[in-house]
C-alpha cells in the first residue's frame, strides 16, 4: 500500500533562500497562489459589469459576500461591517484552498492540510483581535477575562483559565482546520488504495473492488461537505473572537 502521507510532502519547485533563510516556491505555495488566482478571478468576473438583475456569477459573488455580512451582524453586530472585507477573505480563501486540493489527476495539493499555514491565518486572526481589543478598549480589554460580581478567590481561578483559554485560541482555530482537512485526505488515499488493491483481487475483483470504490465516492462527497463546513467555522469562530474585542463579551 502506497504511503497515504505521502501527499502532504511538501516539494521545492524552485529553490531560493534570503537571509539564510529557506524562502523556497514550493507546491504548497504554488496552490495558495492558486486559490489566489482563482479567487481574484471569481471577483472579477462576478463584480466587472453589475447588473440590476445579477447574472450568475455576480449572484454568486453577493451571496458568499452577504453571508459573511450576516454573520458579522449576527456575532458582533453593527460595528462588524468593518471586518467584512477581512472574514470575506479568510473565508474565500480557506474555502479555496480546501476544495483546490479534492481535484483528482492534476497534482493537486491542499495548503490547509499543513499547520504551518493554518496557524499563519489564526494567528492573523489572534493578532488582529487584540488590534482590535486594545485599540477600542485600552487597558479595560483585560476585563474581558475577570468576571463580574465573583467572590475574589474564585474570579482570580476564572480569570487565569479565561486567559490561558485565549491564548490557545490560535492554536485551536489552526488545529481544527489542520486535523479535519488531513484526516479526510488520508481516508481518501487509503480507500483509494483499497479499491486498487482488492480490485485485482482473485477471479472476482468486481466484487472485492466495488465496497471500497462505493466508501471513496461516499468520502469524496462527504470531503466536499467539509472543505466547505470547516472554512465556514474558520470565519464563524474569527467573528465570535472579534465579537469579544468590540464588545468585550
Amino acid at each position: 500500500m502506497a504511503n497515504p502521507m505521502e501527499q502532504f510532502e511538501i516539494v521545492k519547485i524552485h529553490p531560493m533562500s534570503a537571509m539564510g533563510y529557506d524562502v523556497s516556491f514550493t507546491n504548497s505555495s504554488l496552490w495558495m497562489l492558486v486559490a489566489m488566482v482563482g479567487i481574484a478571478a471569481f471577483l472579477f468576473i462576478g463584480t466587472a459589469k453589475p447588473q440590476l438583475v445579477p447574472n450568475r456569477a455576480q449572484a454568486a459573488v453577493e451571496y458568499l459576500y452577504d453571508f459573511v455580512r450576516k454573520m458579522l451582524d449576527e456575532n458582533v453586530g453593527p460595528e462588524g461591517k468593518r471586518f467584512v472585507p477581512l472574514i470575506f477573505s479568510l473565508f474565500v480563501f480557506v474555502l479555496a484552498c480546501n476544495l483546490l486540493g479534492l481535484i483528482p489527476w492534476v497534482g493537486a495539493f491542499t495548503p490547509t492540510s499543513h499547520i504551518a499555514v493554518t496557524l499563519g491565518l489564526a494567528v492573523l486572526v489572534f493578532v488582529m483581535v487584540c488590534i482590535v481589543g486594545f485599540a477600542k478598549h485600552g487597558l479595560h480589554f483585560f476585563s474581558l477575562f475577570w468576571p463580574k460580581d465573583t467572590f475574589f478567590p474564585l474570579a482570580v481561578f476564572v480569570a487565569v483559565i479565561e486567559f490561558l483559554s485565549f491564548l490557545s485560541r490560535p492554536f485551536t482555530l489552526a488545529i481544527r482546520l489542520f486535523a479535519n482537512m488531513t484526516a479526510g485526505h488520508v481516508l481518501l488515499k487509503v480507500f483509494g488504495t483499497f479499491v486498487v488493491a482488492l480490485g485485482s483481487f482473485g477471479a472476482l475483483p468486481y466484487v472485492f473492488g466495488i465496497l471500497p470504490l462505493a466508501v471513496n465516492v461516499a468520502l469524496s462527497a462527504l470531503e466536499v461537505l467539509i472543505a466547505v463546513v470547516q472554512a465556514y467555522v474558520f470565519a464563524l469562530l474569527a467573528s465570535i473572537y472579534l465579537n469579544d474585542a468590540v464588545n468585550l463579551h
